[in-house]
């Protein structure tokens, strides 16, 4: 049986093919025109009898000629650099043609803004400027993050004719990659094994994470059929806040598997520069990225820059607002789930606070919960020494989440380093220890 996968695979290959066949015949018309040949333009390829992502997009679209062109065009040094050779040798043969490529150092070959001028309009000038809304910030290429010109210097259309790499994806694949973290994409993407099962929180803190759920799964109706985008924001934004280790980046985690969503965590202490206008720029490449996808996005360490300002005493702390209102209105704008995390509440700025649809407190489990979180932690291969009672321990030492995960890990570990399967009462006590000494505290 055809995987999913090998299908869509399948089906692009057979629609391109043809394509990229039309793109070629289509720049020696092109060239031969230019010497003064007089020969019909090639017909592009009957892009209804193909199925794949490319003739869907094509048909979605209603791709005209010239816009069609300019897609597989920009499509081409990805998956079919053959054609861009091709390109490079009719410059070669014809010495007429106004045709510009741009040459790697490596030996590739990219097509620039003039190159699809040329391909759509030769040497003529009028019918060049009608060419050029293709490449207007207007046009839904660009509107729409599908293809762009970048990299030009003397002139806007000599820079590359890139074309976003989640197309290139999805007319090659059929699915789109996970970006990895990167300079370029400074998030990373968040999984776990656990369930909500593993989730132990109180029943006012559970209630508010069952709003944002109900949330997730309404929002389409509630904007698009209920017509409610008339007076509400796009998207949800939430506030997590509490000690380490009480779930809350578990709980965004849950929030996107049981939605089905990818969750990415953008940790703003890494994001936020000193420099002017890096921090915008990193956080923009996050925005872009997300746009349309329907990640949930997870802010952690949120008062790196949402953190309450004594005032502005100097250009800096001026332009620190500044990044400030920046990301408010690209919060405001993500149609998604924003979740920023923070350890405090009093860290946060009250007027940013009041932008947000809820504020989410995990507390440190009270004894019941601790004892829950006890029993759930330790290996089912493992068994309770004599004398070790988790009730009193949960009882008697008030621990985070992850600082019990810490005493569990260290005591499991001891066991297997002793060659048996007894969880012993002293490697938990000395566990608690080690984590109690962490906050400065002594049993």
């Amino acid at each position: 049986m055809v995987s999913n996968a090998a299908q869509y695979m399948a089906d692009n290959a057979r629609c391109l093919v043809p394509e990229f066949g039309w793109l070629c015949a289509v720049a020696e018309w092109r060239a031969q025109a230019n010497d003064g040949q007089q020969l019909p333009a090639p017909k592009p390829p009957e892009i209804a009898e193909h199925t794949g992502i490319f003739a869907d997009f094509v048909q979605y679209y209603k791709l005209g000629l010239p816009e069609r062109l300019v897609l597989i065009l920009a499509l081409a040094p990805h998956v079919h650099p053959a054609a861009m050779n091709f390109f490079l040798k009719l410059q070669e043969q014809h010495v007429h043609a106004t045709m510009q490529l741009s040459k790697q150092a490596n030996g590739t070959v990219w097509p620039v803004g003039f190159t699809a001028l040329w391909l759509l309009a030769g040497n003529n000038l009028e019918a060049q400027f009608g060419a050029l809304p293709l490449f207007e910030t207007e046009h839904f290429f660009s509107t729409h993050h599908i293809l762009k010109l970048q990299g030009g210097t003397d002139a806007r259309l000599q820079g590359q004719l890139q074309l976003n790499d989640e197309y290139v994806d999805l007319f090659t694949s059929g699915n789109l990659r996970k970006p990895d973290f990167n300079s370029q994409f400074p998030a990373k993407l968040l999984k776990s094994p656990l369930n909500w099962a593993d989730l132990v929180l109180p029943a006012n803190t559970l209630q508010q994470i069952d709003d944002i759920k109900i949330w997730l799964q309404h929002h389409p109706k509630l904007m698009g059929e209920w017509q409610m985008d008339r007076v509400l924001k796009p998207g949800y934004k939430a506030m997590f806040y509490g000690p380490p280790g009480t779930g809350k980046t578990l709980t965004a985690v849950l929030l996107g598997k049981s939605a089905g969503l990818d969750v990415y965590r953008i940790d703003l202490s890494t994001v936020v520069s000193k420099y002017i206008g890096e921090t915008e720029k990193n956080l923009e490449l996050v925005f872009k990225k997300a746009e349309n996808k329907n990640w949930i996005l997870f802010f952690d360490e949120a008062d790196a820059l949402f953190g309450k300002r004594t005032g502005i005493s100097d250009a800096h702390d001026k332009y620190a607002n500044q990044e400030v209102s920046y990301l408010l209105q690209r919060l405001e704008e993500y149609n998604g789930l924003v979740i920023l995390c923070s350890n405090l509440r009093s860290n946060i700025d009250d007027g940013f606070a009041r932008r947000l649809q809820s504020i989410v407190y995990f507390p440190l489990p009270e004894a019941a919960h601790r004892y829950k979180l006890w029993q759930n932690a330790f290996s089912p291969m493992t068994k309770m020494e004599e004398g070790l009672n988790l009730e009193w321990i949960a009882d008697k030492y008030d621990l985070a989440g992850g600082s019990i995960i810490n005493v569990v890990q260290y005591a499991s570990l001891q066991s297997l380093h002793r060659n048996e399967n007894i969880i012993r009462r002293k490697d938990v006590l000395e566990g608690i220890r080690r984590e109690y000494n962490k906050d400065g505290r002594t049993l």
